[in-house]
């Protein structure tokens, strides 16, 4: 199955599409062999649980914002970095 130099040359750049899109902060779902759901796109790695885990992370979505509103300060972001780099 040896593709021609055109046929790799439509596949590098539909992998480069789909690379630049995962790099511009869109996030990526995806179920796993052993039925977590994985999201890609946040970090390094990607952020995996199972059904039940993301229902109760959802549910407390609104305690989490809280949460993370209260510690801000103590917190590292991103945008702190970029601005020192």
């Amino acid at each position: 199955m040896a593709e021609n130099p055109e046929e790799l040359k439509a596949r590098i750049a539909e992998l480069e599409k789909q690379l630049r899109g995962r790099k511009s902060g869109n996030l990526e779902f995806r179920v796993g062999e052993k039925g977590g759901v994985s999201v890609y796109g946040l970090g390094r790695f990607p952020v995996t649980l199972y059904y039940e885990q993301w229902i109760r992370l959802l549910d407390a979505a609104p305690d989490l914002r809280s949460f993370l509103e209260e510690n801000k300060s103590k917190l590292k972001l991103k945008q702190a970095q970029q601005a020192e780099g």
